[in-house]
């Protein structure tokens, strides 16, 4: 079941494109609230790509794994779950402006106690990881648990991947480069 695929064009795919268009357009929107001309963006292949060429690649991405029930749950749950977070701070990004909301972080950064900001970076990836996880145990083959499971996993993993680039560009001297 897991492995299944949906007829392109029909009900199924239908659905799951609208879930990946809402979400993927949820975590663009966030992105672009928080980080018009992606300063902030911790993605550096999205950062390179930009908004024309990361919206279009998107959209195909959208329409070829939406043929995917487990994948489309996968990356909707992982989108939502990132635009949740990017909408946190948007607003201060965008009230402080890109350059100076991200002095503002690096200098905090610079002063910041190394093991204690890592031991909380990793206590917050541990506890998303485990609600995904217990998701993904206790879903007994059912789908939508399991991939919903897998997404908060991938956030988790996404967070803290994306959080400790920065962390390492920032500590090597690069940030804003």
């Amino acid at each position: 079941m897991m492995d299944d695929r949906v007829p392109v064009g029909g009900r199924f795919y239908c659905l799951y494109l609208a879930l990946l268009l809402v979400s993927r357009g949820a975590d663009f929107l966030s992105t672009w609230i928080g980080t018009p001309n992606l300063v902030l963006e911790g993605n550096p292949l999205a950062r390179k790509l930009g908004w024309k060429w990361g919206s279009l690649i998107n959209l195909v991405l959208c329409g070829v794994l939406a043929a995917w029930p487990l994948a489309a749950i996968i990356i909707g749950t992982t989108s939502v779950l990132v635009a949740a977070r990017n909408f946190q701070a948007a607003w201060l990004m965008r009230s402080l402006g890109e350059d100076n909301y991200r002095n503002w972080y690096v200098e905090q950064l610079r002063h910041a106690n190394l093991p204690l900001y890592l031991f909380c970076l990793f206590g917050q990836a541990l506890l998303t990881a485990g609600v995904g996880g217990a998701l993904m145990y206790f879903s007994e083959d059912s789908l939508i648990p399991f991939a919903i499971g897998f997404g908060i996993m991938g956030y988790a993993l996404a967070v803290t991947v994306y959080t400790l680039l920065s962390l390492w560009r920032i500590r090597r001297g690069v940030a804003g480069k």
